[in-house]
């Protein structure tokens, strides 16, 4: 689904200063299939994420958004509402009763078409780098619609657009794109209905396990909003999560 602003954003407006300000590089971008629906599965790194890897990418990418992004008031918000619809971001309201099937509702419309759903299974940016457990959603949507899974690594995003920083640095940033996995063929290779409701975690941590191995960083086997969390109330890192010096 070709929309005017995505295509002005990635080859005019944005795109071409990313490609010189960050130089991006990207591996296996032919595991990206060249036709047909396909979740890609993100390691979420930064902000800039959702442009670093469109930049790239030889299909337009559909992100789900926050809801706050398409409501919040004054100009400023109506300049943000404004920019994520031009570019086809569908809202989802997180924090609502029925999240979940809410963004399996929304992800379904831009799977349907046969177009390229973009989502961080990980559900937030990583406080530290390090790559942390994954929500299901990822996986409930796949098993639902058939959709491949596409592991996509973000690797030094972090360090060009640190957390609390609008404007890119100048560091260089590199995607690795691993194999399509077939979801429900993965989840019935463990002896397990891909329509049941125990088949969406080992689908996950299956994929955080792929996306661990791209990135080079060390994974965390605790939700990233839970440490957000938990530093955000001083109460430090929550144990099993601390860092590692060195």
């Amino acid at each position: 689904m070709e929309k005017k602003w995505y295509w002005l954003y990635k080859n005019v407006l944005i795109g071409p200063f990313l490609r010189v300000w960050n130089r991006p590089t990207i591996e296996g971008i032919e595991h990206i299939p060249a036709e047909g629906s396909a979740i890609i599965a993100s390691t979420h790194q930064a902000v800039m994420d959702s442009f670093f890897f469109p930049a790239l990418s030889p299909r337009n990418i559909t992100f789900p958004a926050k809801s706050e992004y398409f409501t919040a008031p004054g100009l400023i918000g109506r300049l943000q509402k404004w920019f994520f619809t031009s570019i086809g971001q569908i809202p989802v309201e997180r924090g609502a009763a029925n999240a979940g099937d809410a963004t399996l509702a929304a992800a379904r419309t831009v799977l349907d078409r046969g177009d390229v759903l973009g989502i961080y299974p990980e559900g937030t940016r990583s406080p530290d780098g390090r790559i942390y457990k994954g929500r299901t959603g990822m996986a409930r949507i796949a098993l639902a619609t058939d959709a491949p899974i596409v592991p996509l690594a973000m690797i030094g995003s972090r360090d060009a657009n640190p957390i609390g920083t609008w404007i890119p640095r100048p560091r260089k940033v590199r995607m690795k794109v691993g194999e399509p996995i077939d979801g429900r063929a993965y989840v019935e290779s463990l002896g397990i209905d891909p329509d049941s409701r125990e088949a969406a975690r080992p689908l996950t941590d299956h994929v955080m396990a792929v996306l661990t191995e791209l990135s080079g960083q060390p994974y965390v086997d605790m939700y990233a909003s839970e440490v957000k969390e938990s530093l955000a109330a001083g109460r430090g890192w929550p144990q099993g999560a601390e860092p590692t010096l060195g």
